[in-house]
């Protein structure tokens, strides 16, 4: 832990755990230790970054909440919860962390190594997955290194073990008393409008060399196995791997036996890479993927399978 806290604080890249994936740390207030961020993930520099934080106390310090998100924060910190919301005038996170705009996405993790971690470092951290961009988000340590063997940047890792929760935070965008649902994720849609007793408005997918966007995880092609992505499947066609989901489901690997929301989040990306691997051995040519019902965090799930399954870049 002290030598993940140095680490960051000299400016170099820290992967972490967090209940919903592995982030890949770096010094939020250092531009050019954002710029690594960016450099090692070969993320565009227009997708903004989600600035960790370990209490409401810290995030106030930059941002400036409303009733609303206030009452979100109180409610869902430490969690799988995001707030996009006006930066402070004296904010001293990088610009670049933010691509430029007055609006900074931040949260509370709500993972004990994590939290320790931001304590020692004691100052907000970027941390996007610890994965290439566009590709399968890590839920392990190992597939942090997988994902990064061949970089030539100093990268730590910390291990906690697996993602409880094991897909990205929820991430909204708070306007005065409007709430914008940027992102699904690890927080269902239901839990946040019962705080705010209001339907949550939902954005549209972003496509575009260059668009302006308030959150990560709004590219159209995101997310993505090696191998392509068929959604809707009724069964395996030949040279494919099946993903199921659900008792009656015949697959390769299955999210959920049960039909588990829950345990299908947590299962989803380290599946996506199973198959992607079991495909290469077979020779098999496309992900085969059952339908998952859009409850609950199968609401995240289904989005996070179309992004994987868009048309790549």
């Amino acid at each position: 832990m002290d030598a993940a806290a140095e680490r960051l604080v000299r400016g170099e890249l820290v992967a972490f755990p967090t209940e919903t994936v592995y982030g890949l740390g770096a010094d939020a207030t250092a531009d050019r230790a954002v710029a690594s961020v960016y450099a090692a993930k070969g993320r565009p520099t227009f997708n903004p970054l989600i600035v960790h934080v370990p209490s409401f106390a810290d995030a106030e310090a930059l941002v400036t909440f409303t009733p609303a998100a206030r009452a979100l924060a109180e409610r869902f910190w430490p969690g799988p919860l995001t707030l996009v919301l006006p930066r402070r005038p004296d904010c001293p996170v990088s610009l670049l962390a933010s691509a430029g705009l007055d609006t900074l996405a931040v949260r509370v993790p709500a993972h004990p190594l994590a939290l320790a971690l931001l304590e020692r470092v004691g100052r907000p951290v970027v941390a996007p997955s610890a994965n290439p961009s566009g590709r399968v988000s890590p839920t392990t340590a190992d597939h942090v290194l997988q994902g990064f063997s061949d970089t030539l940047l100093p990268i730590g890792v910390l291990d906690g073990g697996p993602c409880r929760v094991g897909v990205e935070s929820t991430v909204v965008q708070v306007e005065g008393d409007v709430v914008t649902l940027l992102r699904p994720g690890g927080l269902p849609r239901g839990a946040i409008e019962a705080v705010l007793q209001s339907e949550l408005r939902r954005a549209s997918p972003i496509a575009g060399p260059a668009p302006t966007l308030h959150s990560p995880g709004l590219l159209e092609s995101h997310y993505a196995p090696t191998l392509p992505v068929r959604l809707g499947a009724q069964g395996a066609r030949p040279g494919e791997v099946l993903l199921g989901f659900g008792p009656s489901a015949r697959a390769d690997l299955n999210l959920s036996e049960r039909g588990d929301d829950v345990e299908a989040a947590a299962n989803l990306f380290a599946m996506l890479r199973a198959l992607d691997a079991l495909g290469a051995a077979r020779g098999a040519e496309a992900i085969a993927v059952m339908p998952i019902p859009e409850k609950g965090l199968g609401e995240a799930i289904v989005d996070r399978l179309r992004r994987a399954a868009a048309p790549r870049p």
